[in-house]
């Protein structure tokens, strides 16, 4: 496949995203809740992946693995939020009531670039999909078969936090509780190391094919947007505002982010 195909299908999944995330953020803007965005930026690789599916060359066998795990995990995440959001619609997460604050007066203009920019990270990501799906090898090679194993460990493993954390909020008991039950005990954030996880078995599925080490990038942003930036830093900022005292002994006896055990 040239170069002018790959950038073809680059461009067709940048308008797929972005045109998404024009809609999101006017429906956003309507309800005043910016928090729907992390529906959509989970479900535009789904949305990737179809495009590939559909248009990318590739020996098929390889390209039905690679995208049908992208649309699974990407569908699991999308609707997981979606059911958590939602059901609180009328009540923006504080992370994004706080960024609401410090972009005053222009909130909703730096949303929309906000918005955006999320749309240009799905495609960024996606680097992995592009680079597996132009693979015409027609024999899967045990890198393919390890990212997979990998994969699903990563999947079961963030959907079995999620589930915890959901049922420990659902307990009206724990309100303004820490959760350190399950996998909570072990991670401040497994939801987050399984997410990234997810990410390197897409890395290790790429080695098999020409030029995947290049896939490193995926990982790599992953690792440093949930250490540095949108991820642990924001979230556990709202916690200890929302939980005070609570949360800062949580942080001293468990580990922020890898599965560990606890601190005495």
């Amino acid at each position: 496949m040239d170069n002018h195909s790959v950038i073809g299908l680059i461009i067709y999944c940048l308008i797929a995203c972005c045109g998404i995330m024009v809609l999101v953020w006017l429906w956003a803007h309507k309800i005043k809740n910016a928090g729907v965005v992390d529906i959509f930026w989970s479900y535009n690789f789904p949305v990737i992946a179809i495009i590939l599916l559909l248009l990318a060359p590739g020996f098929e066998t390889r390209k039905l693995l690679i995208c049908a795990m992208v649309i699974i995990a990407g569908c699991r995440l999308g609707t997981h939020l979606a059911i958590r959001i939602v059901k609180h619609l009328g009540e923006e997460e504080g992370r994004y009531q706080q960024l609401r604050k410090e972009w005053e007066p222009n909130a909703e203009r730096k949303f929309f670039f906000f918005f955006q920019f999320q749309a240009i990270s799905n495609v960024l990501l996606a680097a992995p999909f592009f680079i597996i799906t132009l693979n015409t090898n027609n024999v899967l090679s045990p890198f393919e078969y390890a990212g997979a194993g990998l994969w699903l460990i990563s999947v079961l493993g963030e959907a079995i936090a999620d589930a915890q954390l959901a049922a420990f909020k659902k307990d009206a008991n724990n309100k303004g509780k820490v959760c350190d039950k399950g996998l909570w005990g072990y991670s401040r954030h497994p939801n987050y190391f399984f997410e990234w996880l997810m990410w390197v078995s897409y890395f290790v599925f790429a080695l098999g094919s020409p030029y995947g080490f290049l896939a490193i990038i995926s990982p790599a942003i992953i690792l440093y947007l949930l250490l540095k930036v949108t991820g642990i830093p924001a979230t556990e900022a709202q916690s200890l505002r929302s939980k005070g005292e609570a949360f800062k002994l949580y942080q001293q006896k468990t580990s922020v982010f890898i599965p560990w055990f606890k601190r005495s």
